[in-house]
């Protein structure tokens, strides 16, 4: 009895631990801003600001731009840090090229409810997805997912068995192992052994991907964004952005990186 009960205190125990753990992790990953930086008004951006329930019941907020007669939508997923405000300009851009976008904020970020976790921020993106099919009538045959560095670890989970038309990774990475190791030594890969592990999930993905990465980018580097492309499927095509960090390829890759985005689009989702 007493053996049995001391196993049973040491189970708690490293319960307890591993809970912990997960949430410093969780902290480290997961840089939320809340409110709303930049509104679509000082853009001079015609967004609707939407609210989505999930699954699991979570409130979560997004911007809804509507391009005019469009037949297509992307589902613009963010990065670790800030919030969707943040990233109004680029969504605007994307609504140009003859898109609807959804620009969501992950649970815990801006004007979401709750805090973020890699289940949670997975339910998001599902959520968002199936907004843009009730919100338009577009099937996910003609929805792309565009998601930027962590988002694109939860556009590939999103993406997993679906007819999506597309799926466009920017400055993304194998697995948050993988960026620990790179970042603080092979050591450190244990930290966050099979989080946000993109490169099993991506095998299972059946639309075509457009990479993105900048050559300078010290976060992510290229080699990573490389490792996932290699284990994704064909259809698939990787850009490099030459000059570019891991926040500016927008900003260096010019009408050029609007352009490649277009083009992609237009192979797979034809307006």
């Amino acid at each position: 009895m007493m053996r049995r009960a001391r196993l049973a205190t040491l189970g708690v125990s490293v319960l307890g631990i591993v809970f912990v753990w997960g949430r410093l992790v969780d902290r480290m990953i997961f840089q939320p801003e809340a409110g709303v930086a930049i509104l679509p008004a000082q853009l001079g951006i015609a967004a609707e600001d939407v609210r989505i329930t999930t699954e699991d019941g979570v409130r979560i907020q997004a911007f809804y731009l509507a391009a005019a007669g469009a037949r297509r939508a992307i589902l613009f997923l963010h990065g670790n840090a800030g919030n969707a405000s943040h990233r109004l300009p680029n969504a605007a851009e994307l609504m140009r090229l003859g898109c609807h976008v959804l620009l969501l904020d992950y649970r815990g970020y801006g004007l979401s409810e709750g805090s973020p976790s890699e289940s949670g921020v997975y339910a998001d993106a599902r959520a968002g997805l199936a907004h843009i099919r009730d919100r338009s009538g577009i099937p996910e045959t003609r929805t792309v997912v565009f998601g930027r560095s962590l988002g694109g670890a939860v556009a590939v989970d999103l993406a997993q068995g679906r007819p999506l038309a597309g799926l466009i990774l920017e400055s993304t990475f194998s697995s948050a192992a993988d960026v620990a190791a790179s970042a603080f030594g092979a050591p450190f890969a244990w930290l966050a052994r099979g989080r946000f592990d993109s490169t099993e999930k991506i095998r299972k993905v059946h639309a075509p991907t457009l990479f993105l990465h900048g050559d300078r980018d010290s976060i992510v580097p290229m080699a990573l964004g490389r490792r996932l492309f290699e284990a994704a499927p064909d259809p698939k095509s990787f850009e490099t952005i030459a000059g570019a960090g891991h926040n500016d390829t927008v900003e260096v890759g010019g009408r050029a990186y609007f352009e490649r985005i277009r083009r992609f689009l237009d192979e797979v989702a034809p307006d």
